[in-house]
């Protein structure tokens, strides 16, 4: 029963240090000071640009494991461009890619974990860590309508033969050209016909940290992504489909750090 009441003692008291501890670290923090203590909890977002002409946004949420290490999930939605893609504008219509077949869209949720590899010892310096992850890939592929122009042959008899109509169509490369291709179609115009490839990726990238305070995060990353597709897709006409996307990107971390 001793033993008991000792243990239960023992409790109470590191747990009362503990929660003194916090409630001291927080009342510096709401003061604005800095306190150089090991936070639990972080939180980031991240906008980059990758090697694929893409853009990207990011969530991560962390959690300490060691002092040094951290594991996370992470999900991320990024745009893919094809490197042969190449924008045509037209005298009358919008700009287009012309022989591009299907716009790409990454959503990846990833798990992994942050592990440090330089700690900075002052305020003004830079912390270096690096950040593995894998995980599922799935790939949106949105075919490309056009707007394209064809003779009007339902004109009437006598009438001027320059009168043209305009159809807005998937692209065909057996049938459409650059001259009756007159630009792009509305935006969202055949999203009910995008397809779902599944997948997976990896990520290997280096984060570069400068924030001034504990609590908030800015940071630089960089690295690179492979991501792999048991069924290839196909981007841009007349060329090859694909099964790997690698990507190399950098982009800018802001986030912050909690008990």
């Amino acid at each position: 029963m001793r033993f008991a009441l000792k243990i239960s003692l023992l409790l109470v008291l590191l747990f009362s240090a503990e929660f003194s501890f916090a409630q001291s670290a927080e009342q510096a923090l709401a003061q604005g000071q800095d306190v150089n203590v090991l936070f639990r909890n972080e939180s980031t977002g991240n906008i980059s640009v990758n090697s694929r002409d893409g853009f990207s946004a990011n969530y991560r949420r962390l959690w300490h494991v060691t002092g040094t290490r951290k594991r996370l999930i992470e999900f991320e939605l990024c745009g893919i461009h094809h490197p042969k893609e190449l924008k045509k504008k037209q005298p009358h219509g919008k700009s287009y890619y012309y022989g591009k077949l299907n716009t790409l869209t990454f959503l990846r949720a990833g798990y992994g974990y942050q592990q440090t590899l330089y700690r900075r010892a002052e305020r003004k310096s830079i912390e270096v860590r690096m950040v593995y992850t894998v995980g599922p890939t799935l790939c949106f592929a949105k075919p490309v309508f056009l707007e394209i122009e064809y003779p009007d042959t339902l004109s009437a008899p006598g009438t001027s033969t320059d009168n043209f109509i305009t159809k807005i169509e998937q692209y065909d490369p057996e049938k459409h050209n650059q001259y009756n291709i007159l630009g792009r179609a509305p935006l969202f115009y055949g999203i009910d016909r995008t397809k779902v490839f599944p997948g997976a990726h990896a990520k290997l990238g280096f984060s570069f940290e400068y924030g001034e305070t504990r609590t908030s995060i800015k940071a630089l990353e960089v690295g690179a992504i492979v991501d792999y597709f048991p069924q290839s897709i196909r981007t841009m006409a007349f060329v090859e489909p694909e099964n790997f996307f690698v990507t190399l990107y950098v982009g800018f971390t802001f986030g912050k750090r909690w008990f």
